[in-house]
C-alpha cells in the first residue's frame, strides 16, 4: 500500500465463510492535514468478469436470468435478475474466466472476446474489480444447453433477445444489474448492433 494518507491500519476478521468480511480501522489524513480515526467494513469475494454476447447478423444478444437473494432482500419481489453472463475469476486470468463462465452459463463456446472496461463494483464496501468483455456468438458455437454447473446448484435461464428488446427492457427499468447496464450502454454507444 502506497497511500501517505493512511497509517496505523488494523484488520479484524469478522467472517470467513464463503468469502471474507473484515473490519478495517485506520488513521486517515484529511485534505486539510488533520488525522482522524476511521473504521470500515470491507467484503472480499474476489474479482470477477462479465460479458455481453452479441450476434450482428441476427441483431440479438444473450442474457441470463437467475435468482439473487440480496435483491429479494432489497425490494426485488421475486429475486430474479436479467443479467449478462458473469462469474468470479477463481484465480484465473479474466479471459480464461469469462470463456469458462460463458460456456457453463450460456452453452456457447466463444473463441475471441474483447475487454472493454475494468472497474470496481462497489468500492465503498467491496474489494471486487470487474472485468467487462464483449464477444460475438453464432449458432455453431452452441455446445450445450448452459444453465450453470449442477455441482454448484446453479439454476440459470439462458435468454436470446433482440438487441432492441433488451434496450427497451433497459429503458423500462426491467434490467437492474449494473454490469448489464454498463455493457448494454457500451453496445449502444459503440453501435455494436
Amino acid at each position: 500500500m502506497k497511500s501517505r494518507r493512511i497509517k496505523n491500519m488494523k484488520i479484524e476478521l469478522l467472517s470467513k465463510k464463503a468469502y471474507t468480511l473484515n473490519n478495517i480501522t485506520f488513521d486517515y489524513k484529511l485534505r486539510k492535514g488533520k488525522w482522524v480515526r476511521q473504521s470500515r467494513e470491507c467484503y472480499d469475494r474476489g474479482d470477477g468478469a462479465a460479458i455481453l454476447l452479441y450476434n450482428k447478423s441476427k441483431e440479438t444478444i444473450i442474457l441470463v436470468r437467475q435468482f439473487r437473494m440480496p435483491t429479494l432482500l432489497n425490494g426485488n419481489d421475486d429475486g430474479f435478475l436479467v443479467e449478462v453472463c458473469a462469474g468470479l475469476l477463481d484465480n484465473q486470468d479474466p479471459i480464461a474466466c469469462i470463456t469458462r463462465e460463458t460456456e457453463e452459463e450460456t452453452g456457447y463456446r466463444v473463441s475471441h472476446v474483447k475487454k472493454v472496461y475494468e472497474a470496481y463494483s462497489s468500492p465503498g464496501v467491496m474489494t471486487e474489480k470487474m472485468h467487462f468483455f464483449i464477444g460475438e456468438y453464432t449458432s455453431d458455437m452452441k455446445v450445450n444447453e448452459g444453465g450453470g454447473l449442477e455441482a454448484e446448484h446453479e439454476d440459470i435461464e439462458v435468454l436470446e433477445l433482440s438487441f432492441k428488446e433488451a434496450v427497451s427492457m433497459l429503458h423500462k427499468g426491467e434490467i437492474k444489474d449494473s454490469r448489464t447496464i454498463v455493457l448494454l450502454q457500451y453496445a449502444i454507444i459503440h453501435e455494436l448492433l
